[in-house]
């Protein structure tokens, strides 16, 4: 996993649309869209290239390797996403 995406997420979509391999989800078409607390990367998908970074105006996501102490849990939430725990 090379990106996570924290409790912070207000799912404002802009690093949806920034992603050029689309590999956060949901997106606002999918069914459990509504239901998610926040977006998450697919850390299989993810290309490393960075590009959700600048653009979240939360500053909800980080490289892995800065997360916080405190936001550890969202590595387990990101993977739990996608049933990789």
């Amino acid at each position: 996993m090379a990106y996570v995406i924290v409790d912070t997420c207000t799912k404002d979509n802009e690093c949806i649309d920034a992603c050029p391999v689309d590999c956060i989800h949901p997106k606002p078409e999918e069914a459990n869209y509504e239901e998610a607390p926040q977006l998450f990367v697919n850390p299989e998908e993810c290309i490393d290239c960075g590009a959700c970074i600048p653009v979240c105006p939360t500053e909800s996501i980080y490289v892995l390797e800065e997360l916080p102490a405190d936001k550890m849990a969202a590595i387990a939430r990101n993977s739990g996403y996608y049933g990789m725990n």
